[in-house]
């Protein structure tokens, strides 16, 4: 297997790293932002709830594919830093949020700082193409694990300073980002030393049929996490006795790697790919169906939920590796752009649609409806190529 240069190794890390702090942000919210947006003006609809978890995914979503493409002609570092400015400013309006539409408007303004697509893509100007993949899984699976520590913290910081000392540290953790952008990653070298990197036309890109299959994916996976989180606090909150939210989460998502690693390895080691892709959203449809079928006590929430994410941080780390395999190298910034659109748009599709299935039709509804998009996205998986179709002119 060939190894990564000291250059790609910093640039491995040291991006892995920059989406590990943008991610931490998103996900570290989701255990308390329900709670606490209960508490203010506007929080007695659960509806509008949803649309302050979600809103985040809509911006994101509008700014991923215009930033990715300005990434391919202003810049990668340029366009990453304008972005996390664009964050930091969002996460002070959300930290001093006195309504749920304030809150709504910081969410939409983090969003705004759409640097996914550019921070990939610049990961995929830094490395060669036989390590790139490798380069690919290491921030999937830093994004993974920064999901399963930023759940169980969630709880904790939110008991220390609550939800707004959680959007200040959040500014903080970005501005360190940045640093990590200006002195640790590698600069690329210059679009014209790049001759071969000519972008292709958006359309070219939006035909890929294995590549739209896993734009669904990531919509879908990320979709079905939000709509969860509308409901699972309150949930949560409800049962007696048991281990306190902290706790809850901590056992679940160290849980969860028991079942992520062995399915990670038969599908890295053996090439199972496929096979291990769709029998994660399998486990994601039966532990939908369980959540939504019976009404556990704490203990069957969690076993239901340890299936859940097992099957989630494996898709988590493994979606952006097989998308690096499938994407031309050409013009990574638009494609991983649509990539990321998908995402975020699930983010937004997701928190909206959980809280008004949640406010009509109460927690179990969510999940019976999560279940459902899961059987959807299993179908539109099914004729997903083992090795994945790359993008040509």
């Amino acid at each position: 297997m060939t190894s990564f240069t000291q250059s790609e190794r910093r640039a491995s890390i040291g991006l892995a790293g920059v989406f590990s702090l943008r991610m931490f942000g998103l996900f570290v919210i989701l255990p308390v932002v329900a709670l606490y947006a209960d508490t203010l003006p506007g929080g007695e609809s659960a509806t509008l709830i949803g649309l302050a978890i979600g809103i985040y995914g809509l911006t994101q979503a509008m700014f991923q594919i215009p930033l990715g493409r300005l990434s391919d002609f202003w810049g990668r570092k340029k366009t990453i830093y304008l972005g996390l400015c664009i964050f930091i400013v969002g996460s002070l309006v959300a930290a001093w949020a006195d309504s749920l539409l304030t809150l709504c408007v910081g969410r939409a303004i983090q969003g705004a700082g759409a640097v996914s697509a550019a921070v990939i893509a610049l990961n995929a100007d830094l490395t060669r193409d036989e390590v790139r993949t490798k380069s690919m899984a290491v921030i999937g699976i830093t994004i993974g694990f920064t999901f399963i520590l930023s759940i169980v913290l969630g709880p904790v910081l939110d008991g220390f300073v609550g939800l707004p000392g959680i959007f200040l540290i959040t500014a903080f953790l970005t501005c360190l980002s940045m640093a990590v952008v200006y002195f640790y990653v590698p600069d690329p070298e210059p679009t014209s030393k790049r001759g071969e990197d000519v972008p292709v036309k958006l359309k070219v890109i939006l035909c890929n049929r294995d590549l739209l299959r896993l734009d669904f994916g990531i919509f879908s996976l990320h979709g079905i996490l939000m709509a969860m989180f509308v409901s699972l606090p309150f949930i949560l909150s409800g049962l007696e006795g048991g281990l306190i939210s902290w706790q809850f989460y901590l056992v679940v998502m160290v849980s969860s790697i028991l079942i992520m690693l062995p399915l990670m390895m038969v599908s890295e080691k053996f090439g199972h790919r496929k096979a291990i892709f769709l029998l994660s959203i399998m486990m994601i449809v039966a532990a939908e169906l369980l959540l939504g079928i019976f009404n556990f006590g704490q203990l069957g929430l969690g076993l239901a939920l340890i299936l859940f994410f097992g099957a989630f941080n494996l898709l988590e780390a493994s979606l952006p590796s097989w998308v690096s395999r499938v994407a031309d190298s050409k013009s990574k910034g638009t494609a991983l752009g649509v990539y990321s659109t998908g995402q975020y748009l699930g983010t937004f599709i997701g928190g909206v649609a959980g809280g008004w299935t949640y406010q009509h039709y109460s927690g179990q509804g969510v999940f019976i409806f999560c279940a459902v998009w899961a059987l959807v996205w299993l179908f539109a998986s099914a004729k997903m190529s083992d090795s994945g179709s790359r993008i040509s002119q």
